[in-house]
């Protein structure tokens, strides 16, 4: 059996296969969507924004190429924003990728107040895998809600990502 061992956060990017699951969770759409109920506009795989920070807005339209170039684009922004978020971290490649995810869907901004950074600042990683739980909610309704069909994918999402979080530790 090999060792594994994590890396600095800062030498990570998001794998291929961190990115393509993160493209087919949220899915495609070439028209400006709001996706859940109380939520912003997004367009593309998931985006909420263009490159330069302008927020997407209704009626805004992109095709397939465009989407990938921006998502990655993105991508690799909060990629920088991450590392800089949790100095002295050090993950395996798909913690990093589900926390990536994580950013994806919730935001930077929910990211650096959120209990799962804090968790990893002090070394507990188990924790910062459960309270990835605590996000389940849109637009102020729980999502983990039975039976709830206004927003099943997001609770979805979480248990998927606490999920892999757990089997790697």
């Amino acid at each position: 059996m090999s060792a594994r061992n994590r890396i600095a956060v800062g030498l990570l990017t998001m794998s291929l296969a961190g990115i393509g699951a993160w493209k087919a969770n949220e899915g495609y759409t070439s028209n400006a969507i709001i996706p859940t109920k109380g939520d912003v506009p997004t367009i593309g795989h998931g985006s909420t924004r263009y490159e330069d920070g302008t927020r997407v807005r209704m009626g805004d339209t992109i095709t397939p190429a465009r989407a990938d170039v921006l998502a990655r684009n993105l991508i690799s922004q909060d990629e920088k924003q991450f590392a800089a978020s949790i100095p002295g971290v050090k993950l395996y490649q798909e913690e990093f990728d589900l926390y990536m995810d994580f950013v994806g869907q919730y935001g930077m901004g929910n990211w650096r107040t959120g209990s799962p950074r804090r968790y990893l600042l002090e070394g507990n990683y188990v924790g910062a895998c459960e309270a990835l739980l605590l996000y389940r909610y849109a637009a102020g309704f729980d999502c983990s809600t039975p039976g709830n069909k206004r927003c099943p994918g997001v609770w979805k999402r979480q248990l998927e990502r606490n999920a892999k979080c757990k089997a790697v530790q």
